[in-house]
């Protein structure tokens, strides 16, 4: 009898660390998916962040075309850019960066300092904007201000929904003329 319950009590010790071992490595294997996941995010979105810039630098030379790709073009998106104020819907942020893009400022901006965050259907970056644009007078105007960028997924890709810089007074004092 008491071999009986010895091997009784082996087969249930085996069985339970077994069953633990299984369990481990089933969850491990989902956690793996969701890291992998994840990962896939950070990287899709962190590519979306890097064409608003490029798109941004588009717009400066005349080019609207990327930008208006990357947007979400729903009423609910907002824009707080640079020259102050706040935006509200596609018609409203698409009027002003065409009047940005026929500007042609020239220059360029970089996100420098990124941080990514990503959800399931938002996700934002934060960064310092850092560059040049070219003044009226064709000066140099040295450019750095933070900025925060809020993504959504639309039909599976990252679309801007909002955009929101410190105001720059070098900026507004440059162009005071151009943008009212």
């Amino acid at each position: 009898m008491k071999k009986i319950l010895f091997f009784t009590i082996i087969i249930l010790i085996g069985t339970i660390t077994f069953s633990n071992s299984y369990n481990n490595r089933q969850q491990q294997t989902i956690n793996n998916a969701i890291s992998k996941s994840k990962k896939m995010r950070i990287e899709e979105l962190t590519e979306a962040n890097n064409q608003f810039y490029a798109g941004l630098n588009e717009m400066f030379n005349g080019n609207i075309e990327p930008l208006n790709d990357l947007w979400s073009h729903t009423n609910s998106i907002t824009y707080m850019g640079p020259f102050g104020g706040s935006l509200n819907g596609w018609n409203e942020v698409s009027k002003e960066f065409n009047k940005v893009a026929a500007m042609k400022l020239g220059g360029e901006i970089s996100c420098n300092n990124l941080h990514v965050y990503t959800g399931t259907e938002l996700g934002y970056t934060t960064c310092v904007e850092e560059g040049e644009n070219i003044g009226l007078d064709g000066k140099p105007i040295s450019v750095s201000h933070r900025a925060t960028n809020i993504f959504q997924l639309e039909n599976g890709k990252w679309r801007l929904i909002h955009h929101h810089t410190d105001i720059s007074s070098q900026l507004e004092k440059a162009y005071d003329k151009e943008i009212d």
